[in-house]
């Protein structure tokens, strides 16, 4: 009898846990909901823009559009015109940033969940952006140019005729290739990333780039083996973008402060320092070594929150399966459902759709700004949960049934039967397949710089925006995750044979 209620006490416990954790997914929405206003009721007074003096934004931006937005190549801090400019105007107006390097796409996104206060990232100020952010005065007129191999044959737009161009997806670059294209007979084809788009060209993939005009002449002043072919198109004008009906006293304090800088000669300082005569980034040249010695400090800052996400994912999957895993053996078709339910959802999903969710979506539906390490560390956990969970289960089924009725008949519990003699023996059959899941969580934590947590591929992303040396970065980072892998592997090896010899 009090077995039974022992049971009983657990299956309702389990219950009520999976319950808070539904009611904590479904985003809250008895808090999201608006206030219904009564009819005849009078509206509320309209809030003016408060002075955005003492107060802290967080700020999205780019991470390779040099030179406005770019890592720099020997320390791996952000840089460039957008981000000396926000400085600057924070410093006139009395508020201070924190500055978010994201990429423009997810610097957007993130700007519309709610995750960052603001923008800055050479964001072209467009009617279809206007719907949905509130800019400010425009800060920069930039154009809009095509730039071929230093190789090639092609000396205006009339040559490009049958041939294919890049451009960055959602850019003025995009808009303005297709219009050209349409003129002259040539195609267009977009992906995410100047540096991307740049090697594109120089490896003979395309026959040309589009870009912003200083991005470009940018790059070729790095020797990246480019030039600038046709006249510029007019472009936007870029602005400091908001949520719309957000953040009134932040956009107020930039307009503010723009013009405080442009005054005191700051503003064209800016300027001159990045375009006039662009220094060559240091790591632009020499060998590959050179390149990796001159990287390390920035990929290493990368490959220490690489192995601190994938760890911390990693306890939470090692909780996450031996709990669903024993569920998974109960005789109750109730937590068996519930264990077979969260298997099936995180074995049957992408891993990047949770990573999306966790950091874009959970905010947008509650509000609550998550950080891109906690949803990393979720969207991984989960994941690699629903692995151990089978693993687990396996492993418990492995064990031969004759080991639990000797325990029991030696007067131990259930619980105590497995918890002494089965758990302990699973593990150790295990212990393969383990290790093995958590290098595929190593490895798989390199798909969290789609939600800007700095890890080691998104660190080697940044610093390519400045060197201009994509392929390269790439080697050096496989070499890491290579080296890295092998070490922990032959740890883990080494533990595993003293642990269950």
């Amino acid at each position: 009898m009090h077995q039974r209620r022992t049971r009983t006490g657990l299956r309702a416990g389990i219950a009520a846990a999976l319950a808070a954790f539904v009611l904590v997914m479904t985003g809250g929405a008895a808090q999201a909901a608006q206030p219904v206003v009564e009819a005849g009721a009078q509206p509320a007074a309209v809030v003016q823009p408060q002075a955005a003096e003492g107060k802290t934004f967080t700020i999205g931006t780019d991470t390779a559009f040099a030179p406005f937005d770019y890592a720099d190549p020997n320390s791996g801090e952000i840089t460039g015109i957008d981000i000396d400019m926000i400085r600057a105007v924070a410093e006139a107006e009395g508020f201070k940033v924190e500055i978010k390097p994201m990429g423009f796409q997810p610097a957007v996104t993130a700007l519309d969940s709610g995750q960052v206060d603001g923008v800055i990232a050479g964001m072209s100020i467009t009617p279809e952006r206007k719907k949905t952010f509130d800019f400010s005065t425009p800060y920069y007129k930039s154009g809009i140019a095509m730039a071929v191999d230093q190789d090639s044959d092609i000396a205006s737009f009339e040559d490009m005729k049958g041939k294919t161009a890049i451009a960055k997806n959602g850019s003025e670059g995009l808009t303005t290739g297709e219009e050209l294209g349409k003129k002259y007979g040539f195609k267009m084809s977009s992906i995410e990333g100047s540096q991307a788009l740049h090697d594109a060209v120089t490896s003979g993939q395309y026959a040309a780039v589009f870009d912003d005009l200083p991005v470009l002449q940018y790059a070729a002043a790095q020797g990246k083996g480019l030039k600038l072919v046709g006249d510029p198109k007019p472009a936007g004008d870029y602005g400091f973008a908001v949520k719309k009906g957000k953040n009134a006293d932040l956009l107020a304090g930039f307009n503010s402060g723009l013009e405080k800088i442009k005054a005191n000669g700051k503003y064209q300082s800016i300027l001159d320092q990045y375009l006039k005569n662009p220094e060559t980034a240091s790591s632009s040249k020499g060998t590959i070594v050179d390149l990796a010695v001159s990287s390390w400090p920035a990929l290493s800052k990368g490959l220490v929150n690489t192995l601190t996400v994938t760890l911390a994912a990693f306890v939470l999957a090692l909780v996450l399966g031996l709990v669903f895993g024993m569920l998974k053996i109960t005789n109750s078709r109730v937590l068996r459902g519930i264990a077979s339910v969260y298997v099936a959802v995180f074995r049957g999903t992408p891993l990047l759709v949770w990573a999306f969710f966790f950091y874009f979506g959970l905010p947008q539906v509650t509000g609550w700004r998550i950080d891109s390490f906690t949803a990393g560390m979720l969207a991984l956990g989960l994941n690699a949960g629903a692995y151990l969970t089978e693993i687990l289960r396996g492993s418990v089924q492995a064990v031969d049934p004759g080991q639990l009725e000797a325990a029991r008949s030696l007067g131990l519990g259930w619980g105590k039967s497995m918890q002494r003699v089965v758990i302990p023996q699973a593990i150790k059959i295990a212990t393969p397949s383990i290790i093995n899941q958590f290098v595929i969580t190593l490895k798989d934590s390199s798909l969290l710089l789609a939600i800007t947590y700095g890890e080691l591929l998104f660190e080697a992303q940044r610093l390519a925006g400045a060197n201009y040396r994509m392929t390269e970065m790439l080697i050096i980072v496989g070499v890491i995750y290579f080296v890295v892998i092998t070490l922990l592997t032959w740890v883990a090896n080494i533990v595993d044979k003293k642990v269950n010899k």
